[in-house]
């Protein structure tokens, strides 16, 4: 997937919101397979993520994807990114399951009667072809954020989004979609806290009040946030909140 190598790139994109400076002149590229951004909550992890994706604009500097400006044209990034949210109640738009899955085709242009072919054909290759009439409202909650993940996979992006994916799901839904992840030829950038997600990682960025403050090798980035996470824990984990 030569595609892969055109990358992710940031310039100096800083972000405000609600008057406060979130993301502080970033200038990253991203081209490797598997990438993880770690920080703790409030570092900024997810709002960069939602620059990348072009769900907001920086406020100085420039993102692109593949070239292309994720915010200013969403059609161009269609192809090129998905996004899969922590929270799929935060993802999910329509009642039942076959109309999820196919509204993501649509946008893309693939004619109705052939976006609804290529549905049928997923859910049968994933064993859940029962799926299709069903009410997403019920799914569990690991079933709804799989079903999250197959409408992103029916796009057949060539980079995906992960906000915390392994959130607040039980040990066995874990278990299968790190499987499901680590099998998929996608680029994958993962935004998460915990550092035992990252372990098969090509590099990790450790992001702390909006700015990148380590970047290599997974082992070498994750000892030092885990040093760092137990000192601040020793002490006081509120204390640099206060003000």
């Amino acid at each position: 997937m030569s595609e892969l190598s055109h990358g992710i790139e940031l310039q100096s994109a800083s972000v405000t919101l609600g008057g406060k400076r979130v993301l502080e002149g970033l200038t990253l590229r991203l081209t490797e397979a598997r990438i993880g951004v770690l920080g703790r909550n409030g570092s900024g992890k997810t709002t960069l993520l939602r620059l990348i994706a072009g769900l907001i604009a920086p406020d100085q500097g420039r993102v692109r994807v593949e070239g292309a400006d994720p915010f200013a044209d969403r059609k161009a990034v269609l192809a090129s990114l998905g996004i899969l949210f922590q929270n799929p109640d935060h993802q999910i738009l329509f009642p039942t399951v076959e109309e999820e899955l196919g509204f993501g085709l649509l946008q893309q242009g693939v004619a109705k009667s052939e976006a609804a072919s290529r549905v049928a054909g997923l859910l049968a290759a994933e064993g859940r072809a029962h799926w299709a009439k069903a009410p997403v409202s019920t799914l569990s909650q690991g079933q709804r954020h799989y079903l999250c993940l197959l409408a992103v996979l029916l796009m057949e992006p060539r980079t995906i989004l992960l906000d915390e994916p392994l959130a607040g799901l039980d040990l066995p839904t874990q278990a299968r979609l790190a499987r499901r992840f680590a099998a998929l030829p996608q680029r994958l950038v993962t935004i998460t806290h915990d550092p035992a997600v990252l372990v098969g990682a090509d590099r990790v960025l450790w992001l702390e009040a909006g700015r990148i403050v380590a970047d290599g090798p997974p082992g070498q980035v994750i000892a030092a946030f885990t040093a760092e996470m137990g000192r601040i824990g020793a002490r006081d984990a509120d204390a640099d909140l206060a003000g």
